[in-house]
């Protein structure tokens, strides 16, 4: 097998390592010192240079004005991104947007594809439910009506709602499938009601009474939430990768020069434990990552379907930020919670990455439940 990356997905990073080198995790309020959003908007001036540096387009066809990539890219991006806690809807609008490509029609695609990729418009996914634990296609019903859709139920936590032009909303039928529903922000029937996340960042309670879309705007193919769904998870696990990476580097950082003893303290053996076991976690979250986003990137068979080697890479990614995070706060002492130094943000946000898509149990419940319907020979 060939580990490498591609001469183009290299390049993705290293145009991502150029967008990011100016961003600061700290220029916005602290989400410890504010009690409500720590900004209004995302970061606008961010989604620009994204937009310039072509990496919003990464997973559209060149007829889109894309550059054709896959989820691999695509997850090192977000891994760049995580580093410096960069606060623009990059996953949500890249993977709404690829399904728009992948599963949409001509209409849908044409309207939005090439804008989006541009930055022009931007597309969110309302994927955690109505409580964040329950499927997120139940939790809203569509039925036909003459030539449309009309759309029932309650959404909760959507990642930058209260911004994003559209909404793509999962939402199951009668006949026992799942549909795709693009629903614009202010929208007749669309109500949206501010939640904050544990990072600070708005999020949106999406309730639909009754509200009328157009079937154009409807995607009702085979497999598109179950392909979108395992994309998002799998770039949750890259954000968490990423994340995770800089607050070992920030440990190590702190251990090397803190003394205790007249020696720095990351030279006594209980220190150093602790940190190895940290970067095994890592690179556990990083092999089961790269497996998932081959798997969806490539169509490739298995011996269970991609959404098992995507739970995989969940449970990896939800205990091993924790642990990570929790460490490097331990070995941090009381200088890790001084919110004028960043580790108390990347907690933050990694127990929000832990909890998105639901914590490790919830995979592992249903990694058993593949493992049961496909029994390994």
């Amino acid at each position: 097998m060939d580990f490498t990356f591609t001469e183009e997905q290299q390049a993705a990073v290293e145009a991502a390592k150029a967008v990011f080198a100016g961003v600061s995790p700290d220029t916005v309020p602290s989400p410890a010192l504010t009690a409500g959003a720590v900004a209004e908007d995302f970061d606008r001036a961010l989604w620009a240079k994204l937009a310039d540096a072509d990496l919003l387009s990464l997973l559209l066809d060149e007829e889109s004005g894309g550059s054709g990539l896959d989820a691999v890219a695509l997850c090192l991006v977000l891994r760049e991104s995580a580093k410096v806690l960069a606060r623009v809807p990059l996953l949500e609008n890249s993977a709404a947007t690829a399904a728009v490509q992948r599963y949409g029609g001509k209409e849908l695609r044409a309207e939005l594809s090439a804008p989006a990729g541009r930055g022009e418009l931007v597309l969110t996914v309302a994927a955690n439910g109505r409580t964040g634990h329950d499927p997120a296609e139940l939790a809203v019903t569509a039925r036909q009506d003459g030539a449309g859709w009309v759309l029932d139920g309650v959404q909760t936590a959507v990642p930058w709602a209260c911004n994003a032009d559209f909404i793509v909303v999962p939402a199951h039928t009668d006949a026992d499938r799942t549909v795709l529903a693009l629903v614009p922000r202010d929208h007749e029937g669309a109500v949206l009601a501010e939640q904050i996340s544990t990072t600070g960042e708005r999020l949106g309670e999406l309730r639909l009474e009754s509200a009328r879309i157009a079937s154009r705007a409807v995607i009702d193919a085979q497999g598109a939430w179950e392909w979108l769904r395992d994309l998002l998870a799998t770039g949750t696990c890259a954000l968490a990768l990423g994340l995770g990476e800089e607050v070992l580097r920030m440990t190590s950082a702190y251990t090397s020069k803190r003394e205790q003893f007249g020696f720095p303290v990351a030279t006594f053996q209980a220190v150093a434990v602790q940190a190895a076991d940290r970067y095994i976690d890592l690179r556990a979250m990083e092999a089961t990552l790269w497996q998932a986003a081959w798997r969806i990137g490539t169509g490739a068979g298995g011996a269970l379907p991609a959404c098992g080697d995507v739970a995989v890479a969940k449970i990896w990614a939800s205990e091993g930020v924790r642990r990570v995070v929790q460490t490097a706060q331990h070995l941090h002492g009381g200088f890790g919670a001084d919110t004028e130094y960043a580790l108390h943000r990347y907690h933050a946000w990694a127990k929000h990455l832990e909890l998105s898509f639901g914590p490790a149990s919830a995979h592992e419940e249903a990694l058993g439940d593949l493992l049961a319907a496909h029994p390994l020979g």
